[in-house]
């Protein structure tokens, strides 16, 4: 190991953790080339592809530092978007079923689902070019949703050119779609606010009705990452580099198989904004159609969208020197504090607006970033409430039992194309999103805003 693996958990929790084979992990991505501080972990880590999901890892480039798919994973820019509304619970109850079912209708869900919107291949590279801007030049995009995206919906440097045919075959009509497994769309109401300051900058309030998005670059980003671990076989012994899991393959970040991969994976991450941008759209469709009243009326603002599987290149202080860093975020949020000039100015103040998705039978939270990000994580936080069990064990564990039936009884509309892909998901394979923002709120990497409850849910 070249630095010390550091995982943020409490007692109770890192004995859970130590069942996983996640902690080896955090071990052997501590031994990669150019690994800066510590090999880290959020509370909600938990067993992924080579890097386990809730792993931090930054390296520099200067000294040999290696860029890895696996610390992105294979879903490239998986990230989450809140959107708030003017209506009330008590506005939103008497419709939340048609609500629901139209959020179903519209909005396509499930593994390879296709969608409305088709782009060829010529404007889905542009599409992968631009970003999120390229949806607002046709009318479906606002600046605002620009302005309070991560990057403004874009990471500059892509290269569709680097994105192969049957990447780009995948993505022509899956952008604007939600997929499967965890992604959803929420209906959410705002139950507690633990600092008014930042909830007003943020626009939230108790009772208040908002929407959740989760998903990430569909097909087109699992080709990508695909692709790039086909063309990184051998690459690391090329480069001399021993690696204690092959699933760590890597290149050095300036090499040219380093800048291959970094240029296609740019270009997926913006794939993803618009992805997120159009099932935006199509909610606030729905809204207008359900509640009489345009999405201007209803106040569908979003408040932010981050991602939560990427690689970027941040400046950040090392042993007392200013460094630029590749930072892998897989299953972990960036989390500014206030004052950084990436922070959108509406919340200079008081921080990067942090989204953690928990269950869909219990509460998912609003946090903003702190200084102690940059002190300990590389502007990093956590990302959910991590798995606690297996999509196996959680379907074997659902055995019998209706997940439908048991959220509507707590209060949640839920449809999803199958029973068994609600009973993956169902709250119990889950850890408690309460005790995962616990830890990052006493570490001082993050705090606590708002607490949000699902009430409606969809799913693939």
């Amino acid at each position: 190991m070249r630095v010390d693996g550091l995982i943020y958990a409490d007692e109770a929790m890192i004995e859970e953790i130590r069942r996983d084979q996640a902690p080896e992990q955090v071990a052997n991505v501590a031994c990669l080339p150019g690994i800066q501080r510590a090999s880290l972990a959020m509370p909600d880590i938990h067993w992924g592809y080579g890097f386990c999901i809730g792993g931090v890892c930054a390296t520099d480039p200067e000294e040999g530092g290696v860029i890895s798919p696996g610390g992105v994973g294979y879903d490239i820019n998986c990230g989450v978007r809140l959107v708030r509304t003017a209506l009330s619970a008590e506005e939103v109850r008497p419709r939340l079923r048609y609500l629901v079912e139209r959020l179903f209708a519209r909005i396509p869900t499930g593994v390879g689902q296709s969608g409305d919107y088709t782009f060829g291949s010529k404007e889905l590279r542009r599409l992968m070019s631009r970003g999120a801007r390229f949806l607002k030049e046709r009318g479906l995009a606002t600046e605002r949703d620009l302005e309070l995206t991560e990057g403004h919906g874009c990471l500059e440097g892509a290269e569709p050119e680097h994105v192969s045919e049957r990447a780009i075959e995948r993505g022509e009509s899956q952008c604007g779609t939600l997929g499967s497994g965890n992604h959803f769309l929420e209906v959410q109401v705002v139950d507690r606010v633990f600092d008014d300051a930042a909830a007003r900058a943020m626009g939230l309030y108790v009772g208040q009705v908002c929407v959740m998005i989760h998903s990430g670059s569909r097909g087109l980003g699992y080709q990508v990452c695909d692709d790039a671990l086909r063309a990184l076989r051998g690459v690391p012994e090329r480069y001399g580099i021993a690696l204690p899991d092959r699933q760590l393959a890597c290149a050095p970040a300036n090499s040219p198989e380093g800048q291959h991969y970094i240029g296609a994976m740019r270009a997926a991450a913006n794939f993803a904004w618009c992805n997120r941008q159009l099932i935006l759209w199509q909610a606030r469709e729905v809204f207008e159609q359900v509640f009489g009243r345009s999405w201007v009326e209803l106040q569908m603002e979003q408040v932010y969208d981050v991602a939560h599987n990427i690689a970027k290149l941040e400046q950040h202080e090392v042993e007392g020197r200013r460094k630029r860093v590749w930072v892998h975020r897989k299953g972990a949020t960036r989390a500014f504090p206030a004052g950084h000039p990436d922070v959108p100015e509406l919340y200079r103040e008081v921080g990067q607006p942090v989204l953690i998705p928990g269950d869909m039978g219990r509460a998912s939270w609003v946090l903003a970033g702190e200084p102690g990000s940059l002190e300990q994580t590389f502007g990093t936080t956590c990302h959910g409430a991590g798995r606690a069990l297996s999509r196996t064990a959680a379907v074997a564990q659902a055995r019998g039992r209706r997940i439908d039936r048991e959220l509507e009884e707590a209060g949640v509309i839920a449809r999803a194309r199958s029973h068994k892909g609600l009973a993956e998901e169902q709250p119990g394979a889950y850890k408690d999103v309460d005790r995962v923002v616990e830890v990052v709120h006493r570490a001082g990497i993050s705090r606590k805003v708002a607490r949000l409850r699902p009430i409606g849910v969809i799913k693939g």
